[in-house]
């Protein structure tokens, strides 16, 4: 089946289905994320999450289903769409044995950035760790190194960025800045995002659209604001909450 013909469907997913050893990890998940959209995808541990993520970036084949970025069949095309997506995760580390300018420059010249030194420099004051350029990436602390991923993941201006847990670790003052950064900067692009979180108030302020999984399925999907209204909770925290214990949002 040839992907949606609308233009402006940046990544499409249909039926992605994937098994490990007998358990389902992702149940025919289809979603589609527009041009400048932020999308997020939240569910407890075990939801489908990573398993998604792992999938889009190429590196989990799926048991079942298709994935068409920027209207192309990801698998056939993998390294060229690659080349106009990027990733972040708080929870994967860069080689610690380098200084931190080191680093975005071994990525700078493997997506090869014209003017590598300017945009490192840019970057770095984005997200405010110009003081860190000459330290070791292996003494970062935790909140350091999730920024210094997010430079990382900005360094060759992709179209479509996969983030995973983007604000993990931070404190609440860096993590509002972070945020505002992460939106200002996908605003000013039209950076289509898919953002995972366990923060309810990243989603809130940076996703556009939501869909909730739970054990590889959706559950529910649309406006933070309109997901909170049809599940009767106060908050999109309380229907987390719901559907992680009871895999639905209503009783």
């Amino acid at each position: 089946m040839s992907p949606t013909a609308d233009p402006e469907v940046i990544l499409e997913a249909r039926d992605l289905s994937r098994e490990f050893d007998g358990v389902v990890a992702l149940d025919r998940f289809s979603f589609k994320l527009k041009r400048g959209e932020v999308l997020g995808l939240l569910g407890a541990n075990g939801a489908g999450k990573t398993t998604s993520m792992n999938m889009l970036l190429g590196l989990t084949t799926p048991s079942s289903g298709s994935i068409h970025a920027f209207g192309r069949d990801f698998f056939k095309n993998r390294v060229e769409l690659l080349k106009r997506m990027n990733f972040s995760s708080a929870y994967t580390s860069l080689p610690g044995n380098l200084l931190v300018w080191q680093n975005l420059l071994v990525f700078a010249k493997i997506y090869g950035v014209p003017d590598h030194k300017k945009k490192i420099t840019e970057l770095l004051e984005l997200f405010e760790i110009s003081d860190l350029r000459q330290r070791v990436t292996g003494q970062l602390s935790a909140g350091e190194s999730t920024r210094l991923n997010l430079c990382k993941a900005l360094l060759n201006d992709p179209e479509l960025l996969l983030l995973d847990e983007p604000t993990a670790s931070l404190d609440p003052d860096i993590a509002d800045k972070v945020r505002k950064t992460i939106r200002r900067v996908q605003s000013e692009r039209q950076i289509s995002i898919l953002y995972t979180s366990h923060n309810m108030r990243d989603i809130e302020e940076v996703c556009d659209r939501v869909i909730f999984l739970h054990k590889g399925k959706v559950v529910t999907e649309g406006t933070a604001s309109e997901i909170v209204a049809k599940s009767q909770q106060s908050s999109l925290e309380d229907v987390f909450i719901k559907i992680a214990r009871s895999g639905d949002i209503v009783e």
